[in-house]
């Protein structure tokens, strides 16, 4: 269990610096946009740049961590992300920034899913949830520190040190993995699927630029449904190709997999509603309360210290109720956490949302780490590479779909009330409307067997006099 623990934590280093980065330049897009003379809002094309290189490249992961061996890629994409960081800050015009943002991004399409499969592969199946909690840390703690830590950065020390920081970690992930992280490699590794990867990036790509315009006044509804039902023909397309073909750079067949499809596809609707929280919570903090970037920061960071504090009870849970029931009680008390900030005001206790905010984050890191667990439960090893791409995938879309989604209920509601201008009352509603969604997922896991993954899980399922499992309650 140590060297699991250890092995995740080396892995977490890496993801950190990747989850946190994302945040911190929202933060200070108005200071960068400054310096090189550019709009705020055109600078936003310095986080789509490295979001869409993202959806482009990482079902490409996992064949490269089979071809060129886990390890050696991960360590790769590291020091790939790092030296994108250093040309980020280096960066003195729009150009040159959204080149090395796109850079940055093929390090980080590498980094994500293939430190998830170091992981799933050297660790034994008993000792998968605890691994997972701590690595779930990372990817809750850096969207909830990254602003409040690039506001400060940006105000006492200079923007582009917001990516400098990123050197020192990585060269300290780099080292850990050389030293204590074995270079495991699939013996036979099929051909490349290059008419797959490019329906799939072009699908993926267009798809993640059309849902990040909507709600936005960007762009033309009818290019942005154009954009969209394109990116459906493409990734249609790419589900005929995929069928009965081996090689396929995104195994659909996998989705036949009952835990792999409820981790995929009930992950994908649990996480649209948590994905808008980091969009839909500082705009209820600053712009509907009137606080400061600091202020709403050190409120939100509460979400962070209740993951925290998961990791020590995400094995014990499992343990007890097991997937399925896990995954729907704590999915609906998830959702019930998420509408509770439709009840701040600007007058609740700063101590009563910080409450909130802590219980929330607990019980969203205890669904996140479930949900990754389940998803690897009965996944044969020489298809991890190919489960751990797609689930990223999976993962990156809900992000931005969740934003989408955020976007959209904020203008439905507005429409509803004839608001001209954006008020707290929209961003209140707009909370349960995407707790509502994210409760949905509970349907999907309905579905699990009350036995789904019990080898990670470790529950015992009642049996009946013939052995089998007993019925679902």
């Amino acid at each position: 269990m140590r060297s699991a623990v250890l092995t995740a934590l080396i892995i977490a280093t890496a993801l950190f610096m990747e989850n946190m980065d994302g945040t911190v330049i929202s933060t200070s897009l108005p200071a960068i946009a400054s310096d090189l003379h550019q709009d705020p809002i055109v600078l936003k094309l310095a986080l789509t740049s490295y979001m869409l290189t993202l959806a482009v490249f990482i079902p490409a992961s996992g064949w490269i961590a089979d071809r060129f061996g886990a390890r050696t890629v991960f360590c790769s994409a590291i020091v790939v992300f790092t030296l994108g960081s250093i040309l980020c800050g280096a960066s003195n015009s729009l150009a040159t920034l959204i080149a090395a943002r796109v850079f940055q991004g093929l390090g980080g399409a590498m980094m994500v899913p293939v430190g998830r499969l170091v992981l799933l592969r050297s660790v034994e199946k008993s000792d998968l949830v605890n691994a997972l909690a701590y690595l779930t840390v990372p990817a809750l703690i850096g969207p909830v520190a990254g602003p409040p830590l690039g506001g400060f950065i940006t105000t006492y020390f200079h923007w582009r040190w917001i990516f400098w920081i990123n050197v020192p970690i990585g060269m300290l992930g780099v080292a850990l993995s050389l030293r204590f992280i074995a270079n495991l490699r699939e013996e036979e590794v099929p051909s490349f699927d290059f008419k797959g990867f490019v329906l799939s990036g072009l699908g993926l790509l267009g798809l993640i630029s059309g849902l990040s315009l909507i709600g936005r006044g960007m762009a033309p509804y009818w290019e942005v449904a154009a954009m969209i039902g394109l990116s459906a023909a493409l990734l249609a397309a790419y589900a005929r190709h995929a069928d009965g073909n081996e090689d396929a750079i995104l195994d659909l067949r996998l989705l036949r997999i009952p835990t792999f499809f409820s981790g995929v596809v009930g992950g994908l609707v649990f996480r649209i509603g948590i994905g808008a929280m980091p969009f839909l919570l500082p705009l209820l903090l600053q712009l509907g309360f009137g606080l400061t970037p600091f202020e709403s920061g050190s409120l939100t960071f509460a979400t962070a210290a209740g993951a925290l504090l998961m990791k020590f009870s995400a094995s014990t849970a499992l343990r007890w109720f097991g997937f399925r029931r896990t995954l729907i009680v704590n999915g609906l008390i998830s959702g019930a956490f998420l509408a509770a900030c439709a009840l701040f005001t600007p007058s609740t206790p700063h101590w009563m949302i910080l409450l909130t905010l802590l219980t929330g984050g607990f019980f969203r890191s205890l669904e996140f780490t479930a949900l990754n667990a389940m998803s690897y439960a009965d996944i044969d090893p020489p298809l991890m590479s190919r489960a751990t791409s797609f689930a990223s995938v999976s993962q990156q879309m809900s992000g931005a779909v969740g934003v989408a989604v955020a976007a959209i209920c904020i203008q439905l509601i507005q429409f509803g009330f004839g608001d001209a201008a954006l008020m707290t009352r929209d961003l209140s509603l707009a909370f349960v409307l995407v707790a509502i969604i994210s409760s949905l997922s509970v349907l999907v896991f309905f579905r699990l067997a009350p036995d789904a993954g019990a080898a990670v899980s470790g529950k015992l399922v009642p049996t009946s006099e013939e052995g089998a499992p007993a019925a679902a309650e």
